[in-house]
């Protein structure tokens, strides 16, 4: 009986932390769910982005707070996804076959980044299918100073090499 209520203890001891361990604030989905990535200089110098990546192929595609865009007087003011031959923002993708999606390679262009000085352009950086762009962001792209996503991503795994430095902000 005596070891029987031993291993219950230590079994509750084990499953139930010591609340002076645990964190001041636990983490948050992107730190839970996602491994991150940086672009450092991609393709231009301080053309910097983010890469989110799940393990189930999504990835989360934005600008790294250290890109040109956010340095420059007035900050971001526009955000054009019309960029080459189609427009990124009207298209749709549907179902779980992803019908429609577009595909990329890592030096395709997602969408134009203008400032009261100058226009970026940003690049899908990763090997995917598009399957989103941030419609909010064409409203109001004062909303990419607070660093949200611009695209995302079905990548292919084969490409997740290349990416570049793994950290955090």
């Amino acid at each position: 009986m005596g070891d029987e209520c031993e291993q219950l203890l230590q079994t509750i001891f084990f499953l139930i932390p010591d609340v002076q361990d645990l964190p001041m604030t636990p983490p948050s989905a992107v730190e839970s769910n996602f491994a991150t990535f940086f672009t450092i200089d991609f393709m231009k110098p301080a053309h910097d982005q983010y890469v989110y990546r799940h393990a189930n192929g999504l990835c989360v595609i934005g600008l790294a707070p250290f890109h040109a865009a956010f340095k420059d007087e007035g900050g971001i003011t526009t955000v054009d996804f019309n960029v080459g031959k189609s427009d990124r923002s009207e298209m749709k993708v549907i179902g779980k076959q992803k019908k429609n999606a577009q595909h990329f390679e890592s030096n395709t262009a997602l969408c134009k980044i203008s400032t009261k000085n100058y226009t970026y352009i940003v690049r899908c950086c990763v090997k995917g299918s598009l399957l989103e762009v941030n419609q909010q962001l064409i409203k109001q792209p004062k909303l990419l100073n607070v660093s949200l996503f611009l695209v995302l991503i079905l990548f292919m795994r084969a490409d997740m090499a290349h990416i570049g430095v793994p950290g955090d902000f």
